[in-house]
């Protein structure tokens, strides 16, 4: 099953509270054709659509897409900040490579 960390749910529990386009809609999590490896993930804030999984992790309900939904099942997505970068970070054991620049994932 997808796992969101403590530090994620945090965060993203953040942005429903303080974001406008975020209240009262669910976090979407998404793989979208991109790039040359094939696939780029999304993370957005979006209504139940017909067809979605929905699961709840740390008290945010969490969408998934029919296509999305398999290749994320043992996802583990965290949430990091430093001096140079913040962001999501996705640790996807069924990803078999990236592109040269790591935006796209081969699966």
């Amino acid at each position: 099953m997808l796992t969101l960390t403590p530090k994620a749910v945090e965060k993203i529990q953040s942005f429903l509270e303080t974001e406008e386009n975020a209240k009262g809609k669910s976090l979407r999590i998404m793989l979208k054709p991109s790039g040359c490896a094939g696939y780029e993930y999304a993370l957005g804030f979006d209504e139940k659509k017909d067809g979605d999984t929905v699961l709840n992790q740390g008290g945010i309900s969490v969408l998934l897409d029919g296509s999305s939904a398999p290749l994320l099942e043992n996802a583990i997505i965290d949430y990091g900040e430093d001096e140079m970068s913040s962001g999501f970070k996705i640790q996807n054991p069924l990803e078999k490579g990236s592109c040269g620049c790591g935006k796209s994932k081969k699966f």
